[in-house]
């Protein structure tokens, strides 16, 4: 997007508006540039001979963070990067991968106001989050507790034992003070608090597809985990008590600023416009998330053996002989699949080429597009050393809309293929989309039947002979 400068810094009523707006936006990327880094956002000053302008170019990452004013020095502006693919896609398609990439929390100032564009469950789900990560480190404690017991522990309060059990008959109920190991029933009492907060919050957003309702699940697995202590709102400075705790884990810290996020009706899924939570979330990381989803699925439908470079299980390491001359250390495929004759290397791009190569023929697309794409042909090409079978199939998948894949899959252009030349085993190459949308079962039904009819054609059955 482009922002005139004038506009954006109120330079129209100075004596020379061109002028000051050109500082402004100078000083402005300048003080900004870290955080403009943080969502892989570029940011160029123009002029157009009337106006300066700000060209902001985003990549690969989305989310929300606050920008400081060259005017004030304080964080007046902000910035919020959307993805391509819209919001209701990629809702289910959290849901359906298990989560395995969620938005991040920066260590930034809030956001001056919530941004609505950002669907409501986003918040509430980095903050669920942390507070499961927060019960499984919660520490446990020894707490004073005074109990009725059928058997002395600790020390015995004989006062109220001969005053009040005695002259009842109750010889067995002596009553004792002891010291006992236990959860920290306040800080769970807390979370307990902050978890009804949020359920609460995340009915109200029931009727945005099912995967809400797998947030909501999640909410009551937690709820269960502090059933024992009732939910009690923490007192004013109370969560800072607990912060300046010494020793403290980073799950510990999180997951507390998350209780003082819901506390304050930051992060719900509800409607307060108070001030929000600044985030990201890298989308090539995602995609790759997405595609190994859908190759789990094949894998279970083929028998096959699913590697995956998120578990850094396909690292190859490069020996250099002299070591310290070497450049890239090692090779990491995003997916290897192997079955007993067959191996499949998938490598997840999150860039436009589909779509784009879908428009106009190879002569037709940029010089920097067939740059790109000729770097990612040979790349997943060079994975194909890395296993030994006798069928290696190297596939490159991009992401598409539902409706480029279902015209897709109606004309029976889901996968570009070729073959390459290879003493002793047959190497080919596939391209082939997903979409950007929660059917990842779909999607892998239609990757399995293709990759079991070429098995076929490599691999034919021998027919049964009679004697």
């Amino acid at each position: 997007m482009t922002k005139s400068a004038i506009e954006l810094f109120g330079s129209k009523n100075s004596a020379d508006p061109q002028a000051q707006a050109a500082r402004l936006s100078e000083l402005f990327i300048r003080q900004n540039l870290p955080i403009f880094q943080l969502l892989q956002v570029d940011v160029q000053r123009d002029f157009d001979g009337s106006d300066v302008l700000l060209n902001i170019e985003s990549h690969s990452a989305v989310g929300a963070v606050p920008l400081r004013s060259p005017l004030t020095s304080k964080n007046d502006f902000g910035l919020v990067v959307q993805p391509r693919f819209p919001w209701a896609g990629i809702g289910p398609m959290l849901a359906e991968m298990g989560w395995l990439i969620s938005p991040t929390p920066l260590k930034l100032p809030l956001l001056k106001r919530s941004e609505r564009r950002v669907p409501l469950w986003v918040l509430s789900y980095m903050v669920l989050t942390r507070f499961k990560a927060l019960l499984d480190k919660l520490e446990r404690r020894f707490e004073v507790t005074k109990e009725t017991r059928s058997s002395p522990r600790g020390r015995i309060e004989w006062t109220e034992y001969v005053t009040r059990e005695m002259p009842r008959g109750r010889f067995l109920a002596v009553p004792c003070t002891f010291p006992d190991l236990r959860d920290d029933r306040l800080l769970k009492g807390a979370i307990r608090f902050a978890v009804e907060k949020q359920l609460r919050s995340l009915e109200t957003q029931s009727g945005q597809g099912s995967f809400v309702h797998r947030l909501i699940a999640f909410a009551e697995a937690l709820l269960q985990r502090v059933r024992d202590v009732a939910g009690r709102r923490p007192g004013v400075g109370e969560v800072q008590n607990w912060l300046r705790r010494p020793l403290r884990a980073d799950a510990f810290l999180e997951g507390l600023q998350a209780v003082d996020w819901t506390i304050d009706e930051r992060g719900l899924a509800g409607s307060s416009d108070l001030e929000g939570i600044p985030w990201t979330m890298p989308m090539e990381q995602f995609f790759e998330a997405w595609v190994e989803t859908i190759v789990r699925s094949v894998a279970q439908r083929t028998g096959g053996v699913l590697r995956t470079g998120r578990k850094r299980e396909t690292v190859a390491p490069i020996a250099w002989d002299p070591p310290y001359v070497g450049s890239q250390r090692s090779l990491v495929p995003d997916l290897i699949l192997e079955t007993e004759d067959t191996a499949i290397i998938v490598d997840a791009k999150y860039k436009r080429h589909w779509e784009e190569m879908q428009v106009g023929d190879w002569r037709g697309q940029t010089d920097e597009l067939r740059e790109e794409h000729r770097a990612d042909v040979l790349q997943v090409l060079a994975y194909a050393n890395l296993v030994s079978a006798r069928e290696v199939v190297c596939c490159l998948v991009y992401p598409c809309s539902m409706t480029t894949w279902a015209s897709l899959e109606r004309r029976g252009r889901l996968f570009h293929q070729s073959e390459l030349p290879n003493r002793g085993r047959r190497v080919r190459l596939w391209l082939t989309a997903v979409p950007m949308a929660g059917v990842a079962e779909e999607v892998a039904g239609q990757l399995g039947e293709h990759l079991r009819r070429i098995r076929e054609l490599s691999f034919p059955r021998e027919a049964p002979t009679v004697c």
